[in-house]
């Protein structure tokens, strides 16, 4: 299936910036159509954080500082919207199932981002997120984990410098899960257009399931070639995957996400974990 609608849950931060840039890029790859979606903060969710000991009037005022805040950031992310698109040479308009070129179209709601996000990732193909600030613990990027436990879609995070291309060399991260069975389905139509494709095993990464071979095998049915590299850690799973990614000269890696359960990986780490906070490249992951 080709990529037709992508979401961007949009912020005003660098790191936004570059997902932006690289939602446009694969807009323009897929003849796709983007929506930019800016979740505005409920100046009325101040109230009942404000606590005891507080007048009306200041619970009042805190409410005017929090909407004037929120319209403030909403103008400043519609303005770098605009700019990129017009960059980009993306056309601003509504969705249409017979256009031959990229769209977008900007969007701004209020309520909760994790919710808002994924609900409307449900109807997309792909959603795009910012790679975690630096500064920024992983475990907190509640769009990202929201699409990715709540949406049943896959999620694509954008380094923090945008790439030049998306998806001409894909790399396949395969350890015989069903989580990376379904990264393998996401990325199908991707490997069809593919320049070259790489499946990147390693004896420490592979769970009970069908080895590296038999998914070359599946994946010659859908007329991909794929080569296999066994990779080896270096220090970590995480990082021994990256740096086989690299060397391909991956533009794209698609892999499973918290095989082992999120909670372990938050506090004893994992192969997810240390690709979210590491990775230079696209990655697309897969529940």
């Amino acid at each position: 299936m080709a990529i037709r609608k992508l979401l961007l849950p949009l912020t005003g931060t660098a790191a936004g910036e570059a997902a932006l840039s690289t939602a446009l890029t694969i807009a323009r790859y897929w003849n796709a159509h983007v929506t930019a979606l800016h979740v505005r903060v409920d100046s009325r969710d101040v109230a009942p954080l404000a606590g005891e000991g507080l007048s009306g009037a200041m619970i009042e005022e805190m409410m005017s500082a929090t909407e004037k805040e929120s319209s403030d950031r909403a103008y400043a992310v519609r303005a770098m919207f605009d700019r990129f698109v017009a960059q980009h040479q993306v056309v601003v308009q509504e969705p249409h199932p017979k256009l031959g070129h990229a769209t977008a179209h900007f969007a701004s709601v209020t309520g909760r981002e994790e919710d808002i996000v994924a609900q409307q990732a449900r109807l997309a193909d792909l959603t795009v997120v910012p790679h975690p600030e630096a500064d920024e613990d992983v475990s907190s990027s509640d769009a990202l984990h929201a699409v990715l436990f709540d949406s049943g879609r896959p999620v694509l995070i954008s380094p923090q410098v945008p790439p030049a291309t998306v998806g001409t060399r894909i790399c396949i991260a395969w350890n015989g899960t069903a989580e990376s069975a379904s990264s393998v389905q996401a990325a199908l139509p991707w490997m069809q257009r593919a320049e070259a494709v790489r499946i990147l095993s390693a004896e420490g990464y592979q769970r009970r399931g069908p080895g590296a071979p038999d998914l070359a095998a599946y994946l010659a049915l859908h007329g991909v070639h794929a080569d296999i590299a066994v990779f080896h850690s270096q220090g970590s799973v995480g990082a021994g995957l990256l740096a086989a990614a690299v060397d391909f000269g991956c533009d794209l890696l698609s892999m499973g996400a918290y095989s082992h359960s999120r909670l372990r990986q938050l506090i004893l780490g994992g192969v997810t974990r240390h690709v979210l906070e590491n990775a230079t490249l696209p990655v697309m992951m897969n529940r």
